[in-house]
Parts: structure tokens; C-alpha cells; sequence
């Protein structure tokens, strides 16, 4: 399953050889830490836009970043691992920067998907970047109740 795992690099070049054969490339990024049910569902409808699905995975600084310095509860690497064992994922690469702008402008996707829990000055920037060069970015809606950030609360409230 590692083989999934590429470098920001192996990622351009993937998507370059995909391009060229027609292929409809879909990315989608995220933290992806404490895994749970709607990041799956996520990831399931991302990958029946197109043909390859590509996850953008902020690395644990850029979390620390966003989130503060209690985050991310797991660290990038085992992250990377477990969205490689995902049937509908094909690819996963790590990115340092706090957004994935760098990498879209290299891998062009034909489709941008993101989750419902966004911040809405980032969405407008990936949107119009996509639309650039012709892609689409679909945005799919929050599933109530689901969150890395209420999943930590809850375990903290039941550890008391």
C-alpha cells in the first residue's frame, strides 16, 4: 500500500502521464487526522467524480498551524498510511505549505472536491485557481455530527 504514497514530485509526474492519457484526475485535501465516518463518505464520492483520486494531506505543521499545538492527534506519516490502505484513494502525497495551492497549480486536477467544513476565503481561492485551466471544484455538504474536533472533546469528556 505504500506505493500510494508519493512525493509532491512523483505526484506531478503521475498526473502528467494520467493527462496525457485522458484520464479525469480529482483531488481533494485535508488533515485527515482521527479518521472517521464522513471523511469516508468524503472520500467515496470524491473518487466517483473522475477516474483518480489524488488526497493533498497537510503535513503536521501546517495542522499545528490551523489548529494549534495539540494537533494533529496522529502524525502525518501513520495518516498517509491509513488513507493508503483505502480502496478508493490512488494517490496521497504530503504538503507543507497551509494551503494546496502549489500542488494544484502543478497537478491541474479536472475536478476539485472539497468537504463541508471549509474556510470559505481558501474555497474561493482553489475555485478560481481550478477554474483557471477549465476544472471544476464541487463542494460537498457538512455531515452534521462528524468532526475530528468534537470526536477529541468527547473522548476528553468520557476520560475525565
Amino acid at each position: 500500500m505504500g506505493s500510494k504514497i508519493l512525493t509532491n514530485d512523483e505526484m506531478f509526474k503521475k498526473a502528467e502521464a494520467l493527462h496525457s492519457e485522458g484520464k479525469t484526475i480529482v483531488t481533494t485535501n485535508g488533515s485527515f487526522d482521527v479518521l472517521h465516518s464522513a471523511h469516508l463518505r468524503l472520500l467515496e464520492k470524491a473518487r466517483e467524480q473522475g477516474d483518480v483520486l489524488f488526497v493533498l494531506l497537510n503535513d503536521d505543521s501546517s495542522i499545528q498551524r490551523a489548529k494549534g499545538s495539540k494537533r494533529p492527534i496522529i502524525p502525518e506519516q501513520e495518516r498517509a498510511y491509513m488513507l493508503s490502505t483505502l480502496g478508493c484513494i490512488d494517490h496521497i502525497t504530503i504538503f507543507t505549505e497551509d494551503t494546496p495551492i502549489k500542488l494544484l497549480k502543478e497537478i491541474k486536477p479536472n475536478i476539485h472536491v472539497k468537504g463541508g467544513s471549509v474556510n470559505i476565503e481558501r474555497m474561493k481561492e482553489e475555485q478560481s485557481l481550478v477554474s483557471m485551466w477549465g476544472g471544476e471544484f464541487r463542494q460537498f455538504d457538512l455531515e452534521e455530527g462528524f468532526s475530528t474536533t468534537n470526536i477529541i472533546s468527547e473522548i476528553i469528556q468520557r476520560h475525565k
